[in-house]
């Protein structure tokens, strides 16, 4: 299967992917990821995309397609795929949809994994992390249970800068504008489908287990 995964920051595409990368022995390819491994091995790729993010400036949609594309010629990609944070727009989807077939592959479909922006909110803006062990925590739904220190090594939780609600409601907005149009994109085309994220991660698993027919 070769899958494009859509979603809010924080309708849980990772995790979904995770799962869906799991039961079907298909790579999961998160374009974060990608850059990282891109840069840490110096590849030509790596290089330009590290002078940009440097910069603190975006990475041109002709290098990271490039950095896609590589990605898509290895082995593991043959019997399909999982891509999660990219395409992020239009003109990204363009370029995927070339490289794609000049690769001579189709995508079999997009899954859309729609989740409201207030649920979004509650959820993002209730995590916290332990800095130094990493695990994760919320507020409501997992909180630490020795007032709020991390249970694995008893450091103090924080809020992630990417959590803030300010910060949240920020990355909406970016995503409302940029990349919910490719809903509509992948729509026309007739590669889309859409489940509704739920409370529980097992719940909107099942809906995307029956949404892709996965045995």
């Amino acid at each position: 299967m070769r899958l494009v995964l859509l979603g809010a920051p924080g309708a849980g595409k990772g995790t979904q992917a995770a799962m869906i990368s799991e039961k079907l022995n298909i790579p999961h390819i998160s374009t974060g990821d990608i850059f990282r491994s891109n840069i840490k091995e110096g590849t030509e790729l790596g290089n330009k995309a590290k002078e940009y993010i440097d910069k603190g400036m975006l990475v041109p949609d002709e290098i990271t397609i490039g950095i896609v594309k590589g990605r898509l010629l290895q082995q593991d990609c043959v019997k399909g795929f999982i891509l999660d944070g990219f395409p992020r727009t239009i003109p990204q989807a363009e370029y995927l949809e070339k490289a794609l077939k000049d690769m001579n592959i189709e995508l079999d479909v997009v899954l859309n994994i729609f989740v409201a922006d207030d649920a979004i909110i509650k959820r993002m803006s209730g995590r916290r992390v332990c800095p130094v062990c990493g695990a994760s925590y919320h507020i409501v739904h997992n909180p630490p249970k020795h007032d709020g220190k991390c249970e694995s090594c008893n450091t103090d939780v924080i809020q992630r800068e990417d959590d803030k609600e300010e910060t949240v409601i920020k990355r909406l907005k970016t995503y409302h504008q940029q990349t919910e149009p490719l809903i509509e994109f992948y729509n026309k085309k007739g590669k889309l489908k859409t489940v509704v994220g739920k409370e529980s991660v097992e719940d909107t698993s099942d809906e995307v287990i029956k949404a892709l027919n996965i045995k």
